[in-house]
């Protein structure tokens, strides 16, 4: 098995830090809807469901590429926030220039994980699709994919308000905020309806 991005995230390094951690989480939980995607196809139970599902595989296939693309771009949004941080402050043109670089790269640093919730909210409405409708004999996974979404957003959440909280605009601070609460919230809220559904159904 390759251990890479485990190891990396393991490391001191900076990047990868939570923000991709979350997003790999996120692909992961697309994977697993896959699975059960991939097990429901082909099988004379499912039959009349077949076409939706092989439409909610394709559809979580590109997600779950996005989300991988994600864990890349959340690396390279850090990158100008940490360099802005280490840039010197002895002098207010320092200052000055310091926090001006500060700022714009604290945009970067919270679009990336907002759309990381985004596309885990795409992962849970599918997932739920394959809950509800996919094959009984994968169930379980439906829902360990729904906790590992739930697990994704929350994480990606915590990177948004981190930086939020550093933005000298606190009009632009307060939207990531607000999108991110209704986000996470509605993602909770699905995957816990999710999971509850599933540990009945398994139970």
């Amino acid at each position: 098995m390759d251990t890479t991005f485990i190891d990396e995230l393991a490391s001191a390094a900076p990047t990868p830090g939570g923000g991709g951690a979350s997003a790999y989480v996120g692909a992961l939980a697309s994977a697993l809807a896959s699975m059960v995607g991939n097990l429901t196809v082909g099988k004379k139970a499912y039959a009349q469901v077949e076409a939706e599902v092989y439409v909610t595989l394709e559809k979580l296939a590109d997600v779950r590429e996005r989300l991988l693309e994600l864990v890349d771009e959340d690396a390279q949004a850090f990158a100008p926030l940490a360099a802005a941080y280490r840039m010197p402050k002895a002098t207010p043109e320092e200052q000055a220039a310091k926090n001006d670089a500060l700022q714009a790269a604290l945009v970067g640093a919270c679009d990336v994980p907002l759309e990381i919730m985004e596309r885990v909210s795409d992962v849970v409405e599918l997932t739920d699709f394959l809950a509800h409708n996919g094959s009984k004999m994968a169930l379980s996974d439906a829902g360990v994919a729904a906790a590992f979404a739930r697990a994704a957003a929350d994480g990606a959440s915590l990177n948004i308000f981190i930086n939020a909280a550093s933005m000298d605009d606190r009009e632009q601070a307060q939207r990531y905020r607000d999108r991110a609460n209704a986000v996470v919230d509605s993602v909770r809220a699905r995957c816990d309806d999710l999971f509850q559904h599933v540990k009945q159904a398994v139970s």
